[in-house]
């Protein structure tokens, strides 16, 4: 499937088939977010990920978003250098683990599977449930499963209101 396509297609998906994930598509779906540029190719992330059922639902219940439970895996993306900040004063860990997590994203989609960016949740709650030292921060949770639902496309503003040449 040609990238514009997947992007154009892909949507934010809230309930899951059972059907579990094979290995070989999971395994190529970490594959993309390892191979993730990141600022000065540290690559300081972890990406958990959780396939036990009571370790799902604890997340979802640690993000008040019960949907999550429908999901047969769930990938949190941890920031092993959240105080790490860029030249240009923007933490890196929110550019890295946004570019990794989008190519998770991406290739998910590109291989029929679904996904929702989890930005609500309580950070202590999550750090609780995986075991995850106080000095990491989880950036994000991303259910991942085949999708149960196909939900229409949403609008986006056109390209003038989201693109200026030369000045702001």
């Amino acid at each position: 499937m040609d990238v514009m396509q997947v992007i154009r297609e892909r949507r934010s998906i809230r309930q899951y088939q059972k059907r579990m994930i094979e290995e070989e598509v999971l395994t190529e779906i970490l594959e993309a977010a390892r191979l993730a540029p990141s600022a000065s190719n540290r690559q300081d992330w972890r990406f958990v990920v959780v396939k036990d059922r009571e370790q799902i639902e604890r997340l979802a219940s640690a993000a008040a978003q019960s949907f999550l439970a429908t999901a047969p895996v769930l990938i949190a993306g941890v920031a092993l250098n959240p105080e790490r900040v860029m030249r240009c004063e923007v933490p890196a860990y929110a550019v890295d683990l946004s570019i990794a997590l989008t190519n998770i994203t991406l290739v998910a989609a590109a291989r029929g599977l679904g996904t929702c960016w989890i930005g609500s949740f309580d950070q202590k709650e999550v750090k609780k449930v995986l075991k995850i030292p106080e000095q990491y921060k989880v950036v994000q949770m991303m259910p991942l499963g085949y999708p149960e639902e196909s939900p229409a496309a949403r609008s986006r503003k056109p390209l003038s209101e989201v693109v200026s040449y030369d000045f702001f």
